[in-house]
C-alpha cells in the first residue's frame, strides 16, 4: 500500500519561495509516477508537476513552468516541489499523488497531462498541505 505524507506548506508573500515535500512509502519499484496537484477553494483540481521515479522524467503545467521545480532525493523516497516567484494565484491546497505500474517516463507525462480525464489512475493521495500567497 502506497502511503504519501506531505509537508512544507505555509504562508508567504508574493515573490517568495516555499518547498513542499512528499514522503513516499510502501512501494519500492521504479515504476512509480508521482505528481503534485492543487485545488483552490471553488476551483477545479489542477495538475502542477510530475516526476517519474525510474529515470527522473519531469513535466510541468504551463502556469508553473519556470517557477516550480519537482525533484526526488537520491533514495527516491521523497519528492519535493520547490516553488519560487510565488503569486497569489498559487494559493491552494497542494496534494501529492501517485500511480504505480508505470513503465516509462513518457507514460508518466501522459498520465499527468491527462489527469483530469484519467483521475482514476491516480490511486494514491496525500492529505494535502496548504499554500497561501499574499499580495
Amino acid at each position: 500500500q502506497v502511503r504519501l505524507v506531505e509537508s512544507g506548506g505555509g504562508s508567504v508573500q508574493a515573490g517568495g519561495s516555499l518547498r513542499l515535500s512528499c514522503a513516499v512509502s510502501g512501494y519500492t519499484l521504479s515504476t512509480l509516477c508521482m505528481g503534485w496537484f492543487r485545488q483552490a477553494p471553488g476551483a477545479e483540481r489542477e495538475m502542477v508537476a510530475a516526476i517519474y521515479r525510474g529515470d527522473g522524467t519531469t513535466d510541468y503545467a504551463d502556469s508553473v513552468n519556470g517557477r516550480f521545480t519537482i525533484s526526488q532525493d537520491d533514495a527516491k523516497t521523497t519528492v519535493s516541489l520547490q516553488m519560487s516567484t510565488l503569486k497569489p494565484e498559487d494559493t491552494a491546497m497542494y496534494y501529492c499523488a501517485a500511480t504505480v505500474g508505470v513503465v516509462s517516463g513518457g507514460i508518466c507525462r501522459m498520465l499527468f497531462r491527462n489527469a483530469e480525464r484519467l483521475s482514476g489512475t491516480w490511486g494514491y493521495w496525500g492529505q494535502g498541505t496548504q499554500v497561501t500567497v499574499s499580495s
